[in-house]
């Protein structure tokens, strides 16, 4: 379903689509989801969470140098990043200023000693726009919350339990990277205070972690790899809508990705290039759209923020990244995870539409998965012939990482007659198409959740296959709840169907949106 760089020429043949194959992968559970907890959960004066099953009274604030009162004194900050200003202020007569840049996201953090097996509290007041309060290296799960905008001094706060050999964690605050400078005071831990080795007699002038103690003259070239790679939002819905956004101009509305409906869950940027390198991916932004790296980072932040998910896609319908080695492999998820720090992407797409090799893709893959954790995103986009059997090398390569796979949106399009599950034959471009489409690969071994519908937003997006949203509803419909069907209904409802893809977010702008605001719609009611 991918679009060619160039205006679409009109093409009877059913296999030629201006986007490249999209595919689909399970939902992955809690992505890098930030949980956000109350403001309210730190009762006044930060005063103390207990031990684990022991309540403990007024356990003191753990965090040396809270108000930012001795400048950053006990605090370490990236890239030179942080400062002690005196507006504006929370309390006392001073504050931390976080000022971002391109490449790094103004982290500033301290190592505080706790007690294993132990409960505690993290609180802070931000002013900012993307501001994040985090804990790290608690022994269980690491815990984070944030607020997208605070126009004035708001309290974030959360909660974590250290695991049975913990006896320090490093708390933290940052903002985002190409974002304004965020604002920060009255920090406090409290739970039960763990023994320093060697416990100082003063305010340490250095924090003992592993950081330079002076800030570094220049910022790295990439961000680095211990913030979250994206702003966390939550984990994606049960039920999604993904759209490609177009890296070019080739008739289509030309858009920013701040400017892609709202309605999409997940947008695909598309595409990388291949670098030269075996395996090897690349990305930039066409100078057609006249779009800044600054900007397209910034924006790629506010719709991670807002809940939405930005990936970058590989291939398309003339891409040609070959994965065929291990080396191969190795290049392919390196030079994949270096564009999701740089960018902020959330993961990736493959949409190689020339064919790939399962047992190196999934290598690629899991070694991509075991950089960037268990937040990762994996969507697929195989064309319709290409899950017609588990043996495929497409389907194959989906079943080989079920267990990370995110969403496979089959590009019901440009494909001419199948073969359905019932064994029937049917044409594109009807309910019954899609419907015994998504009935094998359910039936093949992926999980309903892992399965999307892929579909053109209108006429120019493809070549062959465009169907009314209407009947798109319908397929899910039926799928989900055995209304709207045709002449196939199956014989069970798979009622966590994941949801529909399109190509592209900008077809659809041409069109009015009118594919997102009616499919999306649908798709985010169902239960």
């Amino acid at each position: 379903m991918r679009i060619s760089r160039h205006p679409p020429t009109p093409c009877p043949q059913e296999a030629v689509v201006e986007r490249a194959s999209h595919a689909y992968r399970r939902p992955k559970v809690a992505r890098t989801a930030l949980a956000t907890v109350g403001a309210a959960s730190l009762v006044a004066a930060g005063f103390a969470m207990a031990n684990v099953g022991t309540a403990q009274a007024a356990d003191t604030n753990l965090v040396s140098n809270a108000g930012f009162e001795s400048g950053l004194s006990g605090w370490t900050c990236t890239a030179g990043s942080g400062a002690a200003v005196s507006s504006p202020v929370h309390g006392g007569s001073s504050a931390l200023k976080g000022s971002p840049s391109g490449s790094d996201n103004a982290k500033c953090s301290q190592t505080v000693s706790v007690k294993p097996n132990s409960a505690y509290s993290l609180s802070a007041w931000v002013q900012g726009s993307y501001v994040y309060l985090g804990a790290s290296g608690t022994g269980t799960s690491d815990v984070s919350t944030w607020t997208p905008s605070a126009g004035s001094y708001q309290q974030l706060s959360t909660k974590f339990t250290t695991g049975a050999s913990t006896t320090s964690v490093t708390v933290y605050l940052n903002g985002w990277y190409a974002q304004p400078a965020y604002f920060a005071d009255d920090v406090v831990l409290t739970g039960p205070g763990g023994t320093p080795t060697t416990p100082p007699t003063t305010p340490p002038t250095t924090p003992p972690t592993t950081p330079p103690t002076t800030p570094p003259t220049t910022p790295p070239t990439t961000p680095p790899t211990t913030p979250p790679t994206t702003p966390p939002a939550g984990s994606l819905p049960k039920h999604v809508l993904t759209g490609y956004w177009q890296n070019f101009n080739n008739g289509a509305t030309v858009q920013t990705i701040a400017q892609v409906q709202n309605q999409y869950d997940i947008i695909a940027v598309s595409f990388a290039d291949a670098s030269g390198t075996p395996g090897g991916v690349t990305f930039n932004l066409d100078p057609a759209l006249n779009y800044s790296v600054a900007q397209f980072k910034a924006d790629i932040a506010a719709k991670q923020a807002a809940g939405k998910r930005v990936i970058i896609s590989i291939g398309g319908q003339n891409g040609t990244v070959s994965i065929n080695d291990s080396a191969s492999a190795t290049n392919f998820a390196n030079s994949v995870y270096s564009l999701m720090q740089t960018y902020g992407f959330s993961g990736v797409d493959i949409d190689l539409e020339n064919g790939l090799n399962s047992t190196y893709m999934s290598q690629a893959l899991r070694s991509l998965s075991s950089k960037a954790g268990s937040g990762l995103i994996i969507t697929m986009a195989p064309q319709t012939i290409d899950m017609l059997s588990p043996s495929s090398s497409y389907f194959a390569t989906a079943l080989k990482i079920k267990d990370i796979l995110t969403v496979v949106n089959t590009q019901y399009y440009n494909s001419g007659s199948m073969n359905g599950c019932d064994g029937g034959v049917y044409s594109q471009g009807s309910v019954d198409f899609i419907t015994t489409q998504a009935c094998t690969v359910i039936q093949g071994g992926l999980d309903p959740s892992q399965v999307g519908l892929g579909l053109p937003a209108s006429t120019s997006g493809a070549g062959s296959g465009y169907v009314d949203p209407s009947v798109v509803n319908n397929a899910i419909d039926c799928l989900t709840k055995g209304t709207g069907c045709g002449t196939f209904k199956p014989a069970t409802k798979w009622p966590t169907l994941r949801g529909a893809m399109t190509w592209s977010t900008n077809w659809d702008a041409k069109n009015g949106n009118q594919w997102s605001n009616s499919v999306g719609a649908h798709v985010h009611a169902l239960p």
